[in-house]
């Protein structure tokens, strides 16, 4: 179980994922709208916490100047080790700075971010499949490439509970 500081995209671009993730159950591809608790949505986690105190980082990150609306491009898909596939995200300096920030206030609450949302290691994406063999890789792009490039406005934010499916959303995005 994590928390994850999530941006949550537009609504065309979060039907758009969400057509895809269908389109890839269909296809016999586990997606990550079918996974666990099937509450997953559309989104870009800045940061992903393996222990926190929920009061103290919603606190946190609220206190944080509002970032306003980014603008994203997924033009491509990526693979992570374990078979995670996702879309690969095309971000800003702007928004490379504002997750560090991020990154950086969450760490002096004492919440322990995951290493790969560490300043420097953070890759921005869309997760659309969480267990890809890699025979089915094929599939998966075929897929995905039906739908890309695909733009997006993430256009608010929230706490997300990977473990149940639980959001509180944010007034700002940070």
């Amino acid at each position: 179980m994590a928390l994850a500081v999530c941006l949550l995209l537009d609504a065309r671009a979060d039907a758009a994922v969400r057509r895809l993730w269908r389109r890839l159950d269909e296809r016999g591809i586990a997606s990550l709208g079918s996974h666990t608790h099937g509450r997953h949505v559309p989104h870009v986690s800045l940061a992903v916490l393996r222990r926190w105190d929920l009061d103290d980082v919603r606190a946190t990150v609220e206190a944080l100047p509002a970032g306003g609306p980014a603008r994203l491009r997924f033009d491509g898909l990526g693979t992570f080790p374990r078979g995670r596939t996702w879309l690969v995200a095309a971000a800003g300096a702007e928004l490379v700075a504002r997750q560090e920030r991020l990154a950086a206030a969450l760490r002096d609450t004492g919440a322990d971010l995951h290493r790969h949302y560490t300043p420097g290691s953070w890759v921005p994406h869309c997760t659309v499949a969480p267990r890809v063999p890699l025979d089915a890789l094929q599939v998966v792009a075929a897929t995905v490439y039906e739908v890309l490039p695909l733009p997006a406005l993430a256009d608010r934010a929230a706490l997300i509970d990977s473990g149940t499916g639980e959001r509180w959303p944010l007034p700002h995005l940070p």
